[in-house]
């Protein structure tokens, strides 16, 4: 498929000119005598390269510049004046064009900077199509996974975020419910809008109302300005109540006139004002054991539970530990690589996670901390190896009146790491890897106990 290039100019010879020279090139080149009809060409077909004329009648190539990069910012634009003028140069540069040549220029001028963008603005979307790959390859929107369980939840939202109904997530704590509210907000129609979210749990009780309403000035005890709630913030988008279950029964009633009249009042207010807002909830609680005890209104639970979305445990998805590992790593330590030992993995998969995402990506940087090139069992939380730590051969006794551990740890480790240089024939590297140590912590090991010949 040829290139595509749009050409804008009030000036007829110039148009002609820069046509024939850049269509023997081998490019396809649309014209446009201004701005107007640029906008028009660029609405109906895609263009890899813009060339604008600053001075124009009507819209100026400053402002048809500022409109391209509002609605297709991928297109390079290459602007073009008779007047050098410092000023318009910086402010091309600013609003995003790749560059900004004089009249008169050589035919070679312009055909090689022409090039110089088109190849920039190649690596571009190369660059975004990779990104997208990489995103996409072991996961959705920021939620890794591939496991059967994931790849149900991803079509589940695909097919919830196109419409305006609302959605509960269900699921324990850690399992990355707001994650799943962001994916369904980025795949919407609202995604170029707000996403706010609140968790209710968190914010006292005595205050959730104006956090959600907003307040008039002077309406309580400290409210001394006007103040704009979360519906009002998230208007056109996407307002996520997490914890849904913590909110009060007072605001419960509330809130479903909100969301079946789509209109409230700020508190100390009597103005009325109409929300155009998404709303999705989350909660790790069971709610129809709340609705049976009284504690959560039942017409509100059918009103937020019109599509419901159940985020798995991790211990339902081990498959996806891995993945999430190596992701955790590459977040909390992008200069990498960091190397998992099979017996940390083995260890992590065996985990039943009670804390979920979150408990293992705190795990990971606990680990990160310790050695930021490998993650052994040695340098997990004792509750992820228990019953799978080495057996020692001896009895442990301590006795009566007392002992000194030091010297007792440092025999057994020189006694390790002996051991595993005689199974790898001397072999450091291969030594410190039977230990699932780096070969940097093995040899300084060797030297604090004297052990460190100098050899590899």
């Amino acid at each position: 498929m040829k290139t595509r290039i749009l050409i804008v100019d009030d000036e007829l010879s110039m148009r002609e000119f820069l046509a024939i020279l850049l269509e023997r090139e081998g490019y396809e080149v649309v014209v446009a005598s201004n701005a107007e009809e640029a906008l028009r060409q660029i609405g109906g077909s895609l263009f890899d390269l813009v060339i604008s004329d600053v001075q124009m009648p009507g819209l100026s190539g400053i402002e048809l510049l500022a409109r391209i990069k509002q609605t297709t910012p991928e297109t390079a634009v290459l602007m073009v004046t008779a007047f050098t003028a410092a000023e318009q140069a910086v402010e091309a540069m600013k609003l995003g064009a790749y560059d900004y040549i004089s009249k008169p220029f050589k035919n070679e001028e312009i055909k090689i900077l022409i090039s110089k963008a088109l190849e920039k603005q190649g690596l571009k979307r190369e660059n975004t199509i990779l990104r997208q790959e990489v995103a996409q390859r072991d996961g959705f929107c920021g939620i890794i996974g591939k496991s059967a369980k994931m790849r149900e939840l991803f079509d589940m939202i695909q097919k919830v975020a196109p419409s305006q109904s609302s959605v509960l997530i269900l699921g324990e704590s850690g399992t990355g419910k707001e994650l799943a509210a962001r994916a369904i907000h980025g795949c919407s129609p609202r995604k170029g809008k707000p996403f706010v979210a609140v968790n209710c749990g968190a914010i006292p009780e005595s205050l959730i109302e104006s956090e959600l309403f907003g307040h008039k000035k002077g309406a309580f005890t400290g409210a001394v300005a006007d103040r704009p709630g979360l519906f009002e913030q998230a208007d056109g988008g996407t307002l996520f109540l997490d914890e849904i279950g913590e909110l009060p029964l007072l605001l419960q009633t509330k809130l479903l006139r909100v969301l079946q009249e789509r209109e409230f009042r700020r508190v100390g207010d009597a103005k009325v004002l109409k929300t155009d807002v998404r709303v999705l909830t989350a909660s790790n609680r069971d709610l129809d054991e709340d609705i049976k005890s009284g504690g959560f209104r039942e017409d509100l639970y059918y009103r937020i539970n019109v599509v419901q979305i159940v985020m798995p445990p991790l211990r339902e998805r081990i498959e996806d530990i891995p993945l999430l590992v190596e992701h955790f790593c590459r977040k909390l330590h992008p200069d990498g690589p960091t190397t998992v030992s099979p017996g940390a993995l083995k260890a992590l998969m065996n985990y039943p996670f009670p804390g979920n995402i979150r408990e293992l990506e705190n795990i990971v940087e606990r680990s990160l901390i310790l050695d930021s090139e490998l993650i052994a069992e040695g340098s997990l939380p004792k509750q992820v190896t228990a019953g799978r730590a080495p057996c020692l051969s001896a009895e442990i006794v301590i006795p009566d009146e007392g002992m000194f551990l030091e010297p007792l740890l440092e025999d057994l480790e020189k006694r390790y790491l002996l051991k595993a240089l005689e199974k790898t024939g001397g072999a450091k590297k291969k030594a410190a890897a039977l230990l699932g140590m780096t070969f940097r912590s093995f040899r300084y090991r060797l030297a604090k106990l004297g052990m460190d010949n100098g050899e590899e």
